[in-house]
Order: structure tokens, then sequence, then C-alpha cells
């Protein structure tokens, strides 16, 4: 079965590192994962790579459209493949979300994201599962902090919360959003860096008791209760917004 996975982001390498494209670096770390890194395909306003999660083919692809018009790429490639709605995750930034949280939905609104915006109206639906990476609220303008690049203290914890959406991901394709949704909404970045922070120092990195890590079947105590890590995790043109 061919699941289809799209990151959301703008071309451009001034642009490569910044926090609107979070989706695009979900999609290169997933790559990674899945054994489709280097192979890409360049067809109909996107790129795209494939690669394998058990018996499921995923298509991994990335709108070379600036983000209003990311729907555009999503509709051709859905239609090429011949892949339903059902069968589509979107990977997008969200400053609503604190840094770091990821909320996965079977559906919904655009939420004031263009991209998102522009898949809805290519699609004529809301249908479609989306997986939220936040960013954080901006200090400033909206514009200068989705076009910005990560904060030195949010680079620190970046390579956690990429393995934590690609984890999310690939229950998605393998489980499905309602499922994964349960899983991965209820995730803090918190839980992973306190707990590392104990064991670096002999203590709890702020005065709040910090969360143990997982034991030897993988199951952690969060701020919202008990809760099992996945096995073998460590833990075109148009606007640019």
């Amino acid at each position: 079965m061919k699941k289809i996975v799209v990151g959301l982001g703008n071309p451009g390498s001034r642009y490569e590192k910044t926090r609107h494209n979070i989706g695009w670096l979900v999609l290169d770390r997933l790559a990674d994962r899945v054994g489709a890194g280097g192979r890409v395909k360049s067809k109909d306003a996107a790129a795209s790579v494939r690669g394998r999660l058990g018996d499921d083919e995923l298509i991994l692809v990335k709108p070379m459209t600036y983000m209003n018009l990311s729907g555009v790429a999503v509709r051709k490639v859905l239609a090429r493949e011949r892949v339903p709605m059902a069968d589509l995750l979107v990977v997008v930034d969200d400053m609503a979300l604190p840094f770091g949280k990821l909320r996965l939905r079977e559906r919904g609104s655009a939420g004031g994201h263009n991209g998102l915006r522009s898949i809805i109206g290519e699609m004529g639906t809301q249908d479609f599962a989306r997986l939220r990476v936040g960013i954080g609220s901006p200090k400033e303008g909206a514009v200068e902090h989705v076009l910005g690049g990560f904060e030195h203290a949010e680079q620190r914890h970046l390579d956690a919360i990429l393995d934590a959406a690609v984890d999310a991901a690939e229950l998605w394709a393998r489980e499905g959003a309602h499922r994964a949704a349960n899983h991965w909404n209820a995730w803090q970045l918190a839980v992973l860096v306190d707990a590392a922070s104990d064991v670096a120092t002999g203590g709890p990195a702020d005065p709040s008791p910090a969360p143990a890590l997982p034991d030897q079947d993988g199951i952690v105590r969060t701020t919202t209760g008990w809760r099992k890590l996945l096995p073998g995790r460590d833990r075109g043109q148009g606007t640019r917004s």
C-alpha cells in the first residue's frame, strides 16, 4: 500500500533552516530512517523520494512552490500516485503550539497556516491527517518568527523533536492517525530534556521534580501519566509565509 507524507516549507537556501521549514526537516529525517535519502525525483512542482516501512511504500514529498501554493503540488502527486486522502499526512510548523509540542489530527481547519489553507482549497476538503510541530509564539512579528532561524537554545533540542515527529509519522503509517494522535499528542519535550539533565547533573534541571527515564520495558512517567515509548527509540511562485 502507498502512503504519502508531505512536509511543507519554502524552497531555496535562504529558508532551509528556518522555523517555517520544520516540515522539511522532519521529512529529511524520515527519509533517512526509511532508507529513501538521496534518490530525489522532481516532477509536478514537487521533489519526492520513496522508501519502505514494513509492507508499505512511503512517498515523501516536498512541494517546491512557496508555502501558499503547496496545494498545487499535493493535488498533482495524489492524482499521479492514485493515493486517497486517507493515506496522506501533512507535516507543518505551528506557532500556536509551544516549541517542540506535537499535535496530530485526522482532519481540521487550516488554523491560520497558509500551506494547509492551500491544500484544503485545492482538494476541497479538510479530511486529511496533519502533524503540527510547535515552533513557539513570536516575540515580535509573526513573519519574522516563522522565517527566522532557530535560536541556540532551540537548536540544542531540535534533534529530539525531529526524532519524535518521525516516530509519530511512522506510527501514523503503521496504525493510523487515531492511534498516533493518542500516543504522541501527550509527548512533552521536557520529559526527555529534564530526565537527561538529571542523569548528567545528579539532580533536577529546575526546582520542579523531573520525570524518570524509561525503565527496561520502555515505560516513562510524564506529567500526564505513564506512557510507553515506541520500541527501539531512545527517546513554483507565491508567498513564503
